[in-house]
């Protein structure tokens, strides 16, 4: 980080407008249960996926865009798009 210019965490200078759609898709449940360690739930740094019970909830309007998601899913059972025009996050500074 260089010094001076942002104030601390830089995660409050950002804006989320959240998409009535969700950008996020799992394309099939069972995938996710023949998945072992399930490691979208714990390398998001948003903490969008959470395992509960029998299938993978999806907390889309905490994304932050990064696509970690989809590059560490084993399945590749994780569909990312980037949100439509003027939606999802806005960096401000």
């Amino acid at each position: 980080m260089v010094k001076g210019k942002f104030p601390g965490d830089p995660l409050p200078l950002t804006k989320i407008e959240v998409d009535t759609d969700s950008h996020l898709k799992i394309q099939e449940d069972q995938r996710c249960h023949r998945c072992l360690n399930k490691p979208c739930t714990s390398v998001c740094p948003a903490q969008v996926f959470e395992w509960e019970e029998k299938h993978i909830r999806v907390n889309y309007p905490r994304c932050v865009e990064c696509g970690a998601c989809r590059l560490i899913c084993p399945e590749a059972n994780i569909l990312m798009e980037y949100p439509r025009g003027g939606m999802g996050l806005a960096y401000r500074y």
